[in-house]
Formats: C-alpha cells, structure tokens, sequence
C-alpha cells in the first residue's frame, strides 16, 4: 500500500469512528473476549497488530489525522460563516451574480470591477465603476445582500459620475491604478499583475479578463469586469 492508499484508509476509518478505541473495539470479536477475558487486553492486542478483523492503525496517527480534519472543517465553517452573502435567498440576478463572486474577490482569486447606473435618492442618474474587493474589506455588504440598501457607485470609488450636476471623480484603490488621461479612455491597471483592464464596451476588456452585462431589475444598467490574476503570489 501507496502512501496515498494508506492515508487514504486512516482517512476513512478516523471519519467512521469518534475515538481510537472505537475503533479497537470494532476489530475485537466475540472469540477473542471468550478467550481472553479482558477486553482492554483485547485492545492493546489489537493496537499491536496481534488481533483484528482489518488495517492496523497507530493511535498517533489516528489522533493526528482526527485533529487535521477537525481544523479544516473548522476552517471550511469559519470561512462559509465569513462570506456575507451565504445562506442568503437572492432573487435578483445582480445580488447572485456578487455571491458567487463573493468568496474569489476576498480571497484574492479573483478581481471583479462593477459598473453601475442607476439613480440615487435625490433622483440624479449616476454611474461608476466598484473596486469590488475593496468594498468588501472595507463596507459589510450584509445590508446589500439582505436587500436593505442598493449598492451605489460613491465619489470615492474607482470613478464616479453625476449625469445631473456633472461632477467627475476617479480614484485609485489598492487593487487598480486608474488610467483616465488615456487616448483610449478609462482604463484600470491591476497592481498586483500590471495588467490593463478596459471597460470600453467596444473593445475588448484585456488579457484574463472578462466582461459580463448582468441583467437586473434593481438598476438601469449593471456590468461586471472579472480579472483573473496569474502573477504567482
């Protein structure tokens, strides 16, 4: 048997019993207690290999391959309980399209830009591009997901623009290098991979990026750029 197999078999007795000497006792048959008499003879039998019914497993490895899948289910619950959109039901097209987003953006897999253009309570159309990972750090989007308050574009995000009075502004965030005297247009440098990421619709957003039309009942318009990093960290 392979390392892998083996791991493989602790793995699976360690998930089937809740301790060491539930497991012993599984390899104990009723012969061996007639004979022997004792039952904790019985196991110590079985622990050095003497008797049993199936693979020999050390109490050292049972109990560290038992912690090791503890931490990562407590690791897997801890970073499920930390995603503000989990267990959430989302209607809306836009709010799914931000959750599955959600756990790549905060881990740093991925790197989504989001436009949107919509109205703000004074009624006055406006537009701007999200730094989506760097809201996430810095704003609690359970008010969002739980469909309290719409995500809006704000004067300090990436850019920002009021149709009404005509008010511009652009930003650099960690992530991105805003790029706005460019020929081209608007344009965001990706800091960690220096990569362009061109929200012109025309063309195309840039290398491993993407750009998605999200359709949505809560804005005019909802666009958003995923950018994919291969810059080894």
């Amino acid at each position: 048997m392979d390392q892998d197999e083996a791991l493989t078999t602790v793995d699976s007795i360690v998930t089937q019993f809740n301790t060491y000497e539930d497991f012993l006792d599984s390899q104990i048959t009723t012969v061996d207690l007639y004979y022997l008499e004792d039952e904790g003879l019985a196991r110590q039998l079985v622990e050095l290999g003497y008797r049993g019914t199936g693979e020999i497993v050390k109490r050292e490895d049972f109990d560290a391959r038992k912690t090791a899948i503890e931490i990562a289910r407590q690791a897997e619950r801890t970073q499920k309980k930390s995603l503000t959109s989990a267990g959430k039901d989302l209607q809306d097209d836009f709010l799914k399209a931000l959750a599955m987003r959600e756990e790549d953006n905060r881990n740093g897999k991925m790197s989504s830009v989001i436009f949107i253009r919509d109205k703000n309570s004074h009624g006055q159309e406006i537009s701007g591009y999200i730094d989506y990972a760097h809201r996430l750090k810095t704003e609690d989007f359970e008010i969002y997901f739980n469909g309290k308050k719409r995500l809006l574009p704000r004067p300090s995000d990436l850019s920002f623009y009021n149709w009404d009075n005509h008010v511009a502004v652009c930003n650099s965030s960690p992530n991105y290098q805003v790029m706005d005297d460019n020929p081209q247009g608007l344009l965001f440098k990706y800091k960690r991979d220096r990569k362009i990421l061109n929200v012109d619709p025309k063309a195309h957003p840039g290398d491993n990026s993407s750009r998605i039309l999200i359709p949505t009942d809560l804005y005019i318009q909802a666009v958003i750029f995923d950018h994919i990093s291969r810059r080894k960290t």
